[in-house]
């Protein structure tokens, strides 16, 4: 059986706990490996090393930083197809959808490669007589990242590459359910020259985190999962005296207004709901058919859904893989049989599907239901799954109260033919991320990602500019260098006179 251990100071460690936990193939059902679990020694083990690491890599030329950057960015490149294999192996998305999602990564790595540029203050010459002031931005220390498991190696480059080039080390926890990209990742940043205890990988769980959570020398947390956990290492961390950034969960809504393109909507309705398996922050889980909108998008969003290929990821053809576990598997079956009893109309029901020969995996088909309202758990809940529920309403208005009304605001899209409610959608909408005829709204990495109301809790967005404004902090610095003249003591207020 492979064991996944630890990484710290640029090496595989075992850690003291003894506990372990399993890592499935989805697709088949079956252990593929087992990782360590830490306990709070062997999380103090990572932070240590990278408390060790921090003056040295603090003091390192951010010219030198920029370059192990763009030499990490290479061996990224050079191994997307090895991290998508990983990706696929554990995770069960399919290898187009993981390789998608390295190129996502990427991104983030190549926008850190300028840090250079992104850590220059600002001068202002003679504030006063012979006075300047200016602004240097510093790295926080030891950071930590606690990542989930739908994104494993794009979510974790969403945060160290950023902190690290900053000048900061990182203890990063990734998703015990599929934690091998994430080591792959750390030896490739080790053979572009990052040195030891600049980046330290420990898994675990709850312990683990409640670890990080408390540590003294941890200094910044960012987070990714759940709105309840969110809320939780949110709370904690601040309570510690820590910054947090914690995203959390969302309930996307994708607006179709009844002048829309419909078949462009049905397209991407089908693929923002089914793709991996509908296991993403951003997937779209409700749409909102104005007026007629319903009546014609319904029967072609059904059409593209009986042609989905539901395979093994790595199966030639393969459009949507398995869910991550059966418990997973098992809960959002339960939500079917709930918007059933809630009396949803269930127009497709992806309950009992496996494809021939992996019976044994955590398959769910595409799901869809009509005839959601408000008060049903469907609508109210975050399935994390491939379902979509469609709910009818009579106007633009009823639309978006629907969406302001959410307790979630992460990412939503409006599809229509008319500029002005476009832009009225785009203006009154309270959510922090916005498709115009587009379902996923991600900003590339030159931007930031971030939700509003439960979707996200703390004052950064994660990557992008806010992601250098989170792991640095900015100081102003006054200057008076002594002129030959000296005016002497003088107890007046000082003035700009």
């Amino acid at each position: 059986m492979n064991l996944i251990s630890h990484w710290i100071d640029n090496e595989l460690v075992d850690g003291v706990a003894d506990r372990r936990g399993k890592v499935y193939n989805p697709a088949t059902g079956l252990v593929s490996a087992e990782v360590v679990f830490a306990d709070a020694a062997d999380v103090d083990a990572g932070v240590a090393a990278a408390a060790a690491a921090f003056p040295e890599w603090r003091a390192a030329p951010v010219t030198l930083r920029a370059r192990i950057m763009f030499e990490f960015r290479d061996l990224v490149h050079k191994h997307v197809d090895d991290l998508a294999k990983l990706l696929t192996a554990e995770h069960g998305k399919t290898l187009e959808d993981a390789r998608g999602e390295v190129a996502r990564g990427l991104e983030v790595i190549e926008f850190a490669t300028g840090i250079p540029h992104l850590l220059k203050g600002e001068f202002s010459e003679q504030v006063s007589r012979g006075v300047d002031t200016y602004t240097i931005r510093q790295p926080l220390g030891v950071v930590a990242g606690i990542t989930p498991f739908n994104f494993p190696a794009m979510v974790p480059m969403w945060m160290y590459p950023i902190a690290i080039a900053a000048g900061n080390t990182f203890v990063l926890k990734p998703s015990e359910k599929d934690p091998s990209a994430s080591m792959l990742s750390a030896e490739l940043f080790a053979k572009a020259g990052l040195p030891p205890g600049v980046l330290n990988i420990v898994h675990g769980d709850k312990v683990a985190v409640d670890r990080l959570l408390e540590h003294p020398d941890v200094k910044a947390i960012s987070f990714v999962g759940s709105t309840p956990v969110a809320q939780y290492v949110y709370s904690t961390g601040t309570a510690n005296g820590k910054r947090v950034q914690a995203l959390a969960g969302a309930k996307n809504h994708m607006v179709v207004l009844p002048d829309a393109d419909m078949d462009l909507a049905a397209d991407a309705a089908v693929s923002a709901a089914y793709g991996s398996a509908g296991e993403r922050c951003m997937a779209i889980s409700v749409v909102v058919a104005v007026g007629d909108a319903a009546d014609r998008l319904i029967p072609m969003v059904t059409e593209r859904m009986e042609k989905l290929a539901v395979a093994p990821g790595d199966s030639p053809g393969a459009e949507m893989g398995p869910l991550i576990t059966g418990d997973h598997r098992d809960r959002v079956a339960s939500y079917v049989s709930s918007g059933l009893e809630e009396g949803a109309t269930l127009v497709a029901d992806g309950r009992g599907f496996s494809p021939a020969g992996f019976e044994d995996g955590f398959w769910m088909g595409a799901t869809l239901f009509d005839n959601v309202t408000r008060d049903m758990k469907i609508y109210q809940d975050e399935i994390f799954g491939p379902v979509l529920s469609v709910v009818r309403t009579d106007s633009y208005e009823d639309a978006i109260r629907m969406i302001n009304d959410s307790r979630w605001g992460n990412g939503t899209a409006v599809f229509t033919n008319d500029g002005g409610a476009a832009r009225r959608f785009q203006n009154e909408v309270e959510v922090g991320m916005v498709g115009i005829n587009l379902p996923i709204p991600v900003p590339l990495a030159f931007y930031s990602f971030g939700g509003w109301k439960e979707s996200s809790f703390g004052d950064h967005d994660i990557y992008g500019p806010d992601g250098i404004s989170f792991y640095t902090r900015q100081k102003v610095v006054i200057s008076r260098w002594p002129d030959p003249i000296h005016r002497g003591v003088d107890l007046g207020f000082p003035t700009n006179r």
